[in-house]
């Protein structure tokens, strides 16, 4: 086996286990929200309870997506043809686009329920 084989062998792990870190968190992320609806959204059906579920699901969400556009980075970062450039630029503009919605309602939510702002 020679090195470029391994160096792709070994590339192509480290993309899936970032790609599957990404998909954890957005799952953990899900099923979190999911039981605290089930557990306090229908026992309270208080707005403010309901938002900080969507709060918390929305910091999932963001922390998901940035594992999988680092994935993507990764991916096209061994030989890339322009094809691979463009298309990783149109993936990284369009969660780019994601997580700046998702921060702003975050932060909207958050002041509307009076939580400290902590998103760095």
């Amino acid at each position: 086996m020679d090195a470029e084989t391994v160096l792709h062998g070994g590339h192509h792990v480290v993309v899936t286990a970032v790609e599957l870190v990404g998909v954890v968190v957005i799952t953990a992320g899900v099923a979190w929200a999911a039981l605290r609806f089930v557990v306090d959204g229908l026992r309270y059906r208080d707005a403010a309870v309901f938002t900080r579920i969507r709060l918390t699901l929305g910091r999932f969400l963001t922390l998901g997506l940035e594992f999988q556009l680092a994935a993507d980075i990764l991916r096209t970062a061994l030989s890339p043809t322009f094809a691979q450039i463009g298309q990783l630029g149109a993936i990284a503009a369009i969660r780019t686009v994601l997580n700046y919605v998702l921060r702003r309602e975050i932060e909207q939510e958050q002041r509307q329920i009076g939580e400290p702002r902590n998103l760095g």
